[in-house]
């Protein structure tokens, strides 16, 4: 690979780990938010809703701007307002201000995420695309899982603000390298490519592959609403270890990035979306079941896994199915989609486990576990649903 093509890839991949990784780091100070601004857990759960409501927002628009004014640009601008709006959140003086900045934050990284996507196809060749798309789908894997053991360790040394301050230097880096490595913007798209655009978007291919999208984003990010309970007071751990123990899972969806976008080369997008989704079901089964924190790991580990192939491949479906001139529109949809899913985990799945465990403040440790039982049993379901959908889309892609 090219220099400038290496150069720019972990440019695209940075700016994918950072958006990631504001979604998940600020889940394990939750409780400790709880108490400094003598809140609810439903006032804190803003903290982390914001972000996801203000990326839901503007994501698609986003795409469409960086497809018309260049996303090379876009992707550095949107890098200086992510790292601007950490600087912000950590000097927070109260619950609404860190929200209004967490907002901002949700803005920039609404830029980063539709961007990221949608320059792959800019800066490698097509056939390393899977391969990059693996990297990108372990990076945000990785940075939604990695968030609970950055911050927990982070919270323990420093506290709360040190969860948001750590974006504002690795946003300003990356900036630096997308200004160095990624290529020169090429000219606006004509118009009358639309037509074009809009019969991509009537394609069930497509259509199934943002469905798929949400759901699965919907049950990984039940993992990090929920996690940070049953560990804390289901397992009674401390903050740096509940978040050691969440970031179990990091480790095996690194290792796995890469050969999941080999695999999908290999087997193609929609056979490897499939096993992506099996290997899920089954870490979400185990989560149902589970009883300490051996088998909580072990379920943790399954999950990340599956959710990283399902990423490589889905993402590659997805994406190869679009022309270049709307790359960025695609890429903006298929993150928003990803988004829905995480407010639905965030808000829906966060209120089954409010509603099996009514009194988080008073909570016995069986309690905890029934109510994470519980929740995980609605997420199976969800992976089951996306399952009959990849089987529905496989069967309508096989040659007849």
């Amino acid at each position: 690979m090219h220099t400038s093509s290496r150069g720019g890839l972990v440019s695209l991949s940075l700016s994918m780990l950072l958006a990631a990784l504001g979604t998940s780091i600020a889940n394990v100070g939750l409780p400790s938010l709880t108490q400094t601004f003598n809140a609810s857990f439903h006032a804190t759960q803003w903290v982390v809703l914001a972000y996801l409501l203000a990326i839901t927002a503007v994501i698609v628009s986003a795409g469409r701007l960086g497809d018309r004014l260049g996303r090379r640009r876009l992707l550095i601008a949107g890098l200086l307002l992510f790292a601007l709006a950490c600087g912000l959140c950590g000097a927070a003086p109260s619950l609404p201000w860190l929200i209004a900045a967490r907002t901002l934050q949700g803005l920039g990284a609404a830029i980063m995420m539709a961007m990221t996507l949608a320059m792959v196809g800019d800066t490698v060749t097509r056939a390393r695309t899977a391969r990059a798309m693996g990297l990108l789908g372990t990076m945000s894997a990785v940075g939604t899982a990695m968030g609970p053991g950055v911050g927990g360790l982070l919270l323990s040394a420093w506290g709360w603000r040190a969860l948001f301050l750590v974006g504002a230097p690795l946003g300003l880096l990356a900036a630096a390298l997308a200004c160095r490595y990624l290529p020169v913007d090429q000219p606006p798209v004509p118009l009358a490519t639309g037509a074009r655009f809009w019969r991509s978007l009537q394609s069930a291919s497509l259509r199934a592959g943002l469905a798929m999208s949400a759901l699965v984003s919907a049950v990984i990010m039940a993992t990090f609403v929920v996690g940070p309970f049953y560990l804390s007071r289901g397992l009674d751990l401390d903050p740096a270890s509940m978040g050691l123990a969440m970031a179990v899972g990091p480790g095996v969806a690194a290792l796995t990035g890469i050969p999941a976008g080999r695999l999908t080369e290999r087997l193609g997008s929609q056979p490897a979306t499939l096993t992506g989704l099996a290997v899920m079901a089954s870490g979400a089964l185990s989560l149902c079941l589970t009883s300490g924190l051996v088998t909580y790991l072990g379920s943790l580990i399954t999950l990340t896994a599956g959710y990283s192939l399902f990423q490589a491949a889905n993402n590659t479906a997805v994406m190869s199915a679009v022309d270049a001139a709307h790359r960025g529109t695609i890429s903006g949809l298929l993150n928003l989609s990803r988004n829905l899913g995480l407010i639905f985990g965030a808000s829906v799945l966060g209120a089954m486990f409010a509603w099996t465990t009514p009194d988080l403040t008073q909570a016995t440790p069986q309690s905890v576990a029934d109510g994470l039982h519980a929740t995980f049993a609605l997420a199976l379901g969800l992976i089951l649903l996306a399952t009959a959908m990849a089987w529905q889309r496989q069967n309508r892609c096989r040659p007849t």
